[in-house]
C-alpha cells in the first residue's frame, strides 16, 4: 500500500496527534528562527538563559490552536476559514510570547522577536498545511479514473464547483472558460482562465470529455445562447443544478446534470403575479388530483410555498403518493405548524368518496391533474381511459358543485383540440362537460380548464426517452421526421394553471402561451451533440448514434393544435389566453355520457370510439381496434415482418370498418416503406 494510502486510512483522533505533534515541533524551531534572525547569529548567548521559553511557549500556544478550530479542519479540504484559524492562533500565540516577555522582563528579548516568531510560526503552522493539502491534491490529480473537465464561468459558482470536484473522485477541472476579457489570461484556484474561442483547442489539448456550465443564475436567454456556442464541441455539456433546487437543498452545486432542456427551448419565463398566485390558495383548503404525477407533484410544490391552510393529495398509485408525501414533509420540515398536510388514496371515478372527501376537508380549490395522458397506451386500453379521464373528471366535479367548492381548475392538453387519439377524446370531453356544467344556473363552482402542450421531463416524455437511448448507444427513436410539439417546462406550466385558475369566472378555456413548436427531430439531434457524440448518418457512417425512424404510434398527429376555433382574447397575463369555444348543452352531453357508460359498461372499444366520435368535435374513428391488435403484432415481430402479410391483415379488417383508415395505418407502421402502395396492391 502507498503512503497516501496509508495516510487517507487513518483514523480521525490519529490524525490530529499528527497535526498536533508537528506544531509542537515546529513552534520551538519558529522561536529559535526570531532570536536567531533578530540577533543576527544562529547561536544568541541569550538562548540558554530563555530556555524555559521553548517548553512555555508550545505548551500554551498549542491549546489556544485547539480553541480557533485548528485541529477540526480536515486538510485535504481546507479553504478560507482555516487560514484564518491559523492566522488567528499565531497571532494569539505571539502575543503571548510578548506579553510573557514583558512581564518576565526579559531585557535580552529584542522587540523584533516577537514580529519574526509571527511572520516564522505563519509560514509554518500554515505552510505545513497546505504543502499536505497539495500534495494529497496532486496525488487524487494522478488518479486514471478522474475525468479531465473545463468549468464555463469563473464567478463564484464556478470557483465553489472546481474546489468541490477536486477533491472528489470523479472529475478533475483543468481550467476555467470565461466570456470576461478582465478574467480571461488569469489564473484563479490553480485553474487558467481561457475564452471561449480557445475552448476547441483546450479540449483537444487536455483530452477534455465534459464541460460543465457553472451559470445557474443566468437568464434562460443568455444559457441558451452559451449551449447553443457549445453544441458544435466534441464534449458532453453539462450543468449546475438550478438556483431554486439549491436553495431548497434538493440538490448540491457539484451535483452536476444533463444540460436542462428548457436551454434549448422556449424563452425566459414571466415573472408570476403574487396575487393571482395567492388569490385561491393562500389560507384556503386545496385538493390536488393526481398528486403523484409530473404536474400534479409540482403543483403541490408550488402550492405548499403560497402557505394553503390545508392541502389534500389525492392519488391512485400509493407509491406515488408516499414519494410526493415524504418529499413535501421534508419541504414542510419545522414549519409544520402552518399547514395541514393529508395524502389520501383514492380513484376519481368514485363521486361518493371524492363528496366525502371534500365535505370532511372543507375543500375550497380543487386543481384536477389526475389523467391517463399516453396516448398509445390509452388508444389500446379505450375503455379505462374514458372511465378514468371522463367519468373521473364528471364525477369529482358533480362532487365539487355538490358540496360547493369555490374554484375547480382541470388539466387539459392541446391534444384536446380535433383529436385523433382516445385520449384527446377524452380530454375534449372532459373540457364539454366542466363547460356544461358551469353554465347551470344553481352551480355556485367556478369550473376552469387550462389546456396546454408536453411539460418537458415528464413522465412518458421523449426527452428522458431519449436520453436513455443515447446513454444506452442509441438508436434514438423518433416517429417522424416532421413531427412537432409544443414543450414548456413543468415548473412554468404548474405556475401558469395557478395563476389562470385564479381569473376563471366560470366555463373558460384557458390556454397557454407555448412559444413556438419544436421539430422533435431537431430536439433529438442537440441532445445527441450535447451528450458529446456525433450523429451516425449515410453520410457519416463513422459517427456514433443513429436517429431511427419507427413511423407515428396509434393515435399520433404530425402537428398539434392550441385552438379549436379563432376567437381567443387575452388576459391580464401575457402568457394565458381566454379560447372562445362551442360547448354542448347539458341536457345533449347527458344523452351522449350515458350511450357513452353503456359502452363501456359492455367494454365495447369499437361504440366507445363512436361515442366519443358524436361528442367531440374534430375526432374521427381511424384507427379500429383491429388495426392496433396488427399494431402491436408488429411491434413484437420485428422489421422483418413482410410487407405483404402487414397488408393482408389491413385489408381484412378495412373490408368491415374503412379504407381509409388501412392506409393511415399502414403509412404509420413505417412512413420509409409504401405500405400503404403495398395494401392497395394486395387490395387488387
Amino acid at each position: 500500500m502507498y503512503i497516501h494510502e496509508r495516510l487517507f486510512d487513518l483514523k480521525r483522533p490519529v490524525k490530529r496527534w499528527i497535526m498536533l505533534g508537528a506544531d509542537a515541533l515546529m513552534l520551538p524551531v519558529a522561536l529559535w528562527a526570531a532570536f536567531a534572525l533578530s540577533l543576527s547569529t544562529p547561536t544568541p548567548e541569550v538562548l540558554p538563559a530563555y530556555a524555559w521559553l521553548f517548553v512555555v511557549i508550545p505548551l500554551c500556544a498549542l491549546p489556544i490552536f485547539a480553541v480557533f478550530g485548528l485541529y477540526r479542519v480536515v486538510v485535504r479540504y481546507m479553504g478560507p476559514e482555516a487560514v484564518m484559524a491559523v492566522l488567528k492562533g499565531v497571532t494569539v500565540a505571539a502575543l503571548l510570547f510578548a506579553v510573557v516577555a514583558t512581564l518576565g522582563r526579559l531585557d535580552g528579548v529584542p522587540h523584533a522577536t516577537f514580529l519574526i516568531f509571527w511572520l516564522v510560526a505563519l509560514l509554518m503552522v500554515g505552510g505545513s498545511r497546505f504543502i499536505v493539502r497539495a500534495w494529497f491534491q496532486s496525488v487524487a490529480k494522478r488518479k486514471e479514473d478522474k475525468k479531465p473537465v473545463a468549468i464555463y464561468g469563473a464567478g463564484p459558482d464556478g470557483i465553489q464547483l472546481a474546489s468541490s470536484l477536486d477533491s472528489g473522485l470523479e472529475y478533475q477541472p483543468v481550467a476555467f472558460v470565461d466570456d470576461n476579457p478582465a478574467k480571461q489570461g488569469t489564473v484563479i484556484s490553480g485553474l487558467p482562465v481561457e475564452s471561449p474561442q480557445q475552448l476547441p483547442g483546450l479540449i483537444k489539448r487536455h483530452k477534455v470529455m465534459h464541460v460543465l456550465l457553472a451559470m445557474p443564475r443566468l437568464s434562460r436567454a443568455r444559457r441558451r445562447e452559451i449551449v447553443g456556442r457549445l453544441e458544435p464541441l466534441r464534449a458532453h455539456i453539462l450543468t449546475v443544478p438550478n438556483p431554486n433546487d439549491l436553495l431548497s437543498k434538493r440538490a448540491r452545486l457539484d451535483q452536476v446534470r444533463e444540460v436542462e432542456i428548457e436551454d434549448l427551448l422556449g424563452r425566459d419565463s414571466v415573472v408570476p403575479r403574487v396575487d393571482l398566485l395567492a388569490t385561491c390558495i393562500t389560507g384556503k383548503a386545496v385538493m390536488v388530483t393526481g398528486a403523484g404525477g409530473s404536474i400534479g407533484s409540482e403543483l403541490c410544490r408550488q402550492i405548499l410555498r403560497l402557505r394553503p391552510q390545508r392541502l389534500v393529495l389525492l392519488e391512485r398509485s400509493e407509491y406515488a403518493l408516499y414519494n410526493i408525501e415524504r418529499e413535501l414533509r421534508s419541504q414542510i420540515a419545522g414549519f409544520s405548524d402552518w399547514v395541514e398536510l393529508q395524502a389520501v388514496l383514492g380513484d376519481v371515478a368514485d363521486g361518493v368518496r371524492m363528496e366525502a372527501l371534500m365535505r370532511g376537508f372543507g375543500v375550497d380549490t380543487v386543481y384536477h391533474a389526475a389523467a391517463y395522458k399516453h396516448v398509445p397506451m390509452v388508444e389500446g386500453n379505450s375503455v379505462e381511459g374514458v372511465r378514468n379521464n371522463v367519468f373521473g373528471t364528471l364525477n369529482l366535479a358533480s362532487a365539487a358543485a355538490q358540496v360547493g367548492v369555490r374554484h375547480f381548475v382541470l388539466i387539459s392538453t392541446d391534444k384536446a383540440v380535433r383529436p385523433s387519439n382516445v385520449m384527446g377524446a377524452t380530454k375534449r370531453l372532459a373540457e364539454l362537460i366542466l363547460q356544461a356544467l358551469a353554465r347551470q344556473p344553481d352551480i355556485r363552482t367556478r369550473f376552469s380548464m387550462v389546456r396546454f402542450g408536453n411539460v418537458l421531463d415528464s413522465s412518458g416524455s421523449v426527452v428522458p426517452l431519449f436520453r436513455e437511448q443515447i446513454k444506452q448507444g442509441g438508436p434514438v427513436t423518433v416517429t417522424h421526421p416532421e413531427v412537432t410539439r409544443y414543450f414548456m417546462t413543468i415548473s412554468e406550466a404548474a405556475s401558469l394553471v395557478i395563476q389562470a385558475g385564479s381569473m376563471a369566472e366560470g366555463g373558460e378555456v384557458f390556454v397557454l402561451d407555448m412559444g413556438e413548436p419544436v421539430r422533435v427531430l431537431d430536439l433529438a439531434k442537440r441532445l445527441i451533440r450535447l451528450s458529446g457524440f456525433e450523429e451516425r448518418t449515410q453520410e457519416n457512417p463513422q459517427g456514433d448514434i443513429e436517429i431511427r425512424f419507427i413511423g407515428l404510434r396509434p393515435g399520433e398527429k404530425l402537428y398539434e393544435e392550441l385552438l379549436l376555433g379563432r376567437k381567443v382574447m387575452g388576459t391580464e397575463h401575457p402568457m394565458i389566453m381566454r379560447a372562445q369555444e362551442a360547448y354542448l348543452p347539458w341536457s345533449a352531453l347527458c344523452e351522449l355520457l350515458q350511450t357513452l357508460r353503456d359502452a363501456c359498461d359492455r367494454f365495447d372499444g369499437r361504440r366507445v370510439r363512436s361515442a366519443l366520435a358524436a361528442a367531440v368535435e374534430g375526432y374521427e374513428v381511424i384507427r379500429p381496434v383491429e388495426g392496433l391488435l396488427v399494431w402491436d403484432w408488429v411491434q413484437h415481430t420485428g422489421s422483418e415482418t413482410p410487407a405483404e402479410r402487414v397488408a393482408e391483415v389491413a385489408a381484412e379488417f378495412a373490408a368491415t370498418e374503412n379504407e381509409t383508415a388501412a392506409e393511415r395505418f399502414c403509412v404509420g407502421i413505417d412512413f420509409s416503406t409504401d405500405y400503404a402502395e403495398r395494401y392497395r396492391d394486395v387490395r387488387a
